[in-house]
């Protein structure tokens, strides 16, 4: 079967800084912990995050044939079918995303948004919302497993790495079920806007007070302990009185 285009270069970019900067933010939150003074960087990574969200789901509507929401929208009897095909070793191949991928590319994208949205709660002082904000981080490690697993069973039973298409962006499939274009233009237009707010958000960065702005809407948000960073800039204040 040939290799055939089927991911197009913006899909394959938000693909790799999804897993990318979750892996970052999750290493810093979880790892490092929250007394590490890298934490309020996981903050804006996830700021970041939900930038890159935001952009996929735009895309998933003026993309390309497999980047749109269209492809991912199977039956939950489709589903069923093709868990049980995996049990049995006879599920179906697909060019673009399988019915269990689908699922949770999307399931995936709405915690991401999720957990940006609680993010920004408490960066806010809305500290009722940290305990959704840690299920849901739990909850998207979770499903990134499965994920994973799945892209592992596919290869040693289909002997194809189907994690590498979304690096060169072709599988093997059927000539005609391809894309005409890659979009490279469409990426670097993404890629220099995400690169834009990220600056933004770094400029305003404040290590004193572990705090930044929300670009273009100008809202400061608490990035790390609250306390913490009143105290050193309150000390930071008196030195400069003495």
């Amino acid at each position: 079967m040939p290799r055939t285009l089927i991911w197009d270069v913006p899909t394959r970019l938000f693909h790799g800084l999804f897993a990318a900067g979750f892996i970052a933010a999750a290493v810093i939150a979880l790892g490092l912990g929250e007394h590490s003074p890298l934490f309020p960087y996981h903050g804006i990574i996830g700021l970041v995050l939900g930038l890159v969200v935001v952009l996929r789901l735009v895309w998933g509507v003026v993309g390309t044939r497999y980047a749109r929401f269209g492809s991912l929208a199977y039956g939950p009897g489709a589903v069923v079918g093709y868990f049980k095909g995996v049990a049995t070793g006879r599920a179906g191949r697909y060019a673009g995303h399988n019915p269990g991928s689908a699922y949770a590319a999307i399931a995936m994208l709405a915690i991401m948004l999720g957990l940006a949205v609680t993010g920004v709660m408490l960066g806010l002082g809305n500290e009722g919302v940290k305990d959704v904000h840690e299920v849901l981080v739990y909850a998207l490690i979770g499903v990134s497993g499965a994920h994973v697993l799945g892209l592992v069973i596919h290869t040693l039973r289909h002997r194809e790495n189907i994690g590498s298409s979304m690096v060169h962006g072709r599988k093997n499939a059927e000539e005609l079920a391809g894309i005409r274009s890659a979009r490279p233009l469409a990426a670097a237009i993404f890629l220099m806007v995400i690169g834009a707010w990220t600056a933004a958000l770094l400029r305003a960065y404040d290590p004193g007070a572990q705090s930044t702005t929300i670009p273009a809407l100008g809202v400061p948000l608490q990035l790390g302990d609250a306390e913490e960073g009143r105290g050193r800039t309150d000390g930071h204040h008196n030195r400069d009185g003495d």
